[in-house]
């Protein structure tokens, strides 16, 4: 919500330039001053969500943040994170959210599909959450080299690589509930969102597996369901941040260098017309973040 900087913020609200840096607060903010850099949680104002078509944020000037509560609606960040990797903050709870939801222990082994900045933050987070295996399986070679960059242990080039056979010589052998061989893989994410994946996963799972579906699913092809029942698949569905958007702002501050690694174009606010069409075609971009003057 555009704003002129002269005004003063009511007793409840904060008032944000565009570096997500206070300008000013309201006498009723605690935890809170002006010059402070934040994250917002983009679903914590009282009028809708910001950004998104919301009446909120749009690439403004400044953002009004209302009923501004440290720890609901936004929290601060240190002064050494950049303001580029801060501004991850939002879809690394989404990722952050997909890996809670998969209950993964140190000794599963975890393929990730889509490496994205979903997949590639899910596997950040499973790395640093103690998972002994990760595999990330992309069809763009580049997203592979970065999230080898990031920590995943193995990746899958999967327009030239059979999943199944490849997940087996990571993983190890296994069986569905019928005895039939599969890939030894305890958790599949879908951060790709495309119907293929969720068919690999069918065709490598071994008994008792789990599918967490993270990306945003069209109207997809058909799925083998009777491959599910033979292994007993559990599909979960993974929506937002429900409790993590700042559950994850202490560690990305704490591994900013590696949370760095997932933007693959910085656009001047004058481009930001390039930064979205670099955003909309596919393969173009890893992460796109457009970035202002100070």
């Amino acid at each position: 919500m555009s704003r002129p900087a002269h005004q003063v913020a009511d007793a409840g609200e904060a008032l944000l330039d565009l570096h997500d840096e206070i300008v000013e607060v309201g006498a009723d903010v605690g935890g809170l001053k002006a010059g402070d850099r934040v994250v917002v949680n983009p679903q914590g104002v009282p009028s809708g969500i910001i950004g998104c078509g919301g009446a909120h944020g749009a690439m403004s000037e400044y953002l009004l943040i209302e009923e501004a509560e440290v720890g609901r609606n936004l929290a601060a960040f240190p002064d050494h994170v950049p303001f580029d990797v801060a501004a991850l903050n939002e879809p690394m709870a989404v990722a952050r959210h997909c890996v809670n939801r998969s209950e993964a222990k140190p000794a599963d082994k975890v393929v990730v599909f889509g490496a994205g900045p979903i997949g590639l933050g899910a596997t950040i987070w499973l790395k640093l959450r103690g998972v002994e295996h990760v595999v990330v399986a992309d069809v763009i070679p580049e997203r592979l080299e970065t999230a080898l960059a990031v920590g995943a242990d193995a990746v899958i080039d999967s327009a030239e690589e059979d999943v199944t056979e490849r997940l087996t010589e990571l993983h190890g052998p296994a069986a569905n509930a019928l005895g039939q061989a599969r890939a030894g893989t305890d958790i599949y994410i879908d951060a790709a969102g495309v119907p293929a994946v969720l068919q690999a996963a069918v065709d490598s799972a071994k008994w008792g597996a789990k599918v967490v579906m993270v990306a945003v699913q069209k109207k997809s092809d058909a799925i083998d369901l009777g491959g599910m029942l033979r292994s007993e698949l559990t599909l979960i569905a993974s929506q937002g941040y429900p409790t993590e958007i700042f559950e994850v702002t202490a560690e990305i501050a704490e591994h900013h260098e590696r949370f760095a690694k997932l933007i693959s174009h910085r656009v001047p606010f004058g481009e930001v017309e390039r930064a979205f069409g670099l955003a909309m075609t596919p393969g173009a971009a890893e992460k796109v973040v457009v970035t202002f003057d100070a």
